[in-house]
């Protein structure tokens, strides 16, 4: 890496140091971005300091991971790339895949995509609510049968770290004696129905990674960016509202990673540019009432 520091500062992920601002490629695979535009901005993120890459290969049928090799394989050792499963591309669009034998599928086809024999950290992404599609019919599965399937590629070496995604404190709770990397939730300044899973990671030291940080169109309400509180604050410090609500985020537990996502050069500097800013007392409390 040629950046000296890391946006945000460091934490633990899986047990490897990363930096607290990483980067969510989803954005990349969408149609009508030159591509090397988009490998260009990867490797815009890596020179920053950001060492810690969100993906799936159900993201654009596998193209946000090709860019990732592309750019990267042979890949930095500190390079910690994060997929997901739970779900596939279909000729109709997305579609849930929470079958164990699904799941086996989808890391086989993440290994392969992205060149490589292991994949870092695997996130198990679970549908049993929204925001996004919710199981049911045979997409209803026992967590248990889920990380027994992924236990064993572990075991075979095809998985260094297991992680949950969309999960309840119960079933974090739950799955905890099996060793969990790290949690991915909808959570925000507004949003905060998942805090019972933070303060559970909070006291275990588990990673966090809150996706939507900035509010979701799943989700009415959730307007983060045009909040009157957030861009009242904005204005005070001199920061954008994206800044504010990403640096409360950073401020609300030491092990949040945040993987705000863009297509954009500009978007990608704001964003790893809120680990500089500093929430005065003040402002963090009038952030916390929001909730």
């Amino acid at each position: 890496m040629t950046a000296t520091t890391s946006p945000g500062g460091t934490a633990k992920l899986a047990g490897r140091e990363v930096a607290r601002i990483g980067y969510g490629v989803m954005q990349l695979g969408r149609p009508g971005t030159d591509r090397a535009d988009q490998l260009k901005l990867l490797r815009e993120a890596v020179s920053a300091g950001v060492n810690h890459l969100d993906t799936a290969q159900f993201y654009s049928d596998g193209r946000c991971n090709d860019l990732i090799r592309e750019a990267f394989s042979p890949y930095p050792d500190d390079l910690v790339v994060v997929t997901k499963v739970g779900a596939e591309e279909s000729p109709q669009g997305l579609r849930l895949a929470q079958q164990p034998e699904q799941l086996r599928a989808q890391v086989e086809a993440n290994l392969a995509s992205l060149g490589v024999e292991q994949l870092d950290v695997v996130n198990l992404r679970r549908a049993d609510a929204g925001p996004g599609l919710i199981a049911e019919g045979d997409q209803l599965v026992d967590i248990d049968d889920q990380l027994a399937e992924l236990i064993s590629l572990r075991d075979a070496g095809k998985i260094g770290s297991l992680g949950l995604s969309n999960v309840s404190a119960d079933q974090l709770r739950h799955a905890l004696e099996v060793g969990i990397g790290c949690v991915q939730n909808s959570y925000n300044v507004l949003a905060r129905a998942t805090e019972p899973v933070l303060e559970l990671c909070r006291e275990h030291g588990i990673a966090w990674v809150p996706y939507f940080p900035l509010g979701s169109a799943f989700e009415l309400g959730q307007d983060v960016t045009g909040n009157p509180v957030v861009t009242g604050i904005a204005a005070e410090l001199g920061a954008t509202p994206a800044q504010v609500a990403l640096a409360w985020l950073l401020q609300r537990y030491a092990g949040t990673l945040l993987i705000a996502g863009t297509a954009t050069p500009a978007h990608l500097a704001e964003n790893l540019a809120a680990g500089q800013v500093r929430l005065p007392a003040e402002a963090v409390a009038a952030l916390d009432r929001l909730g």
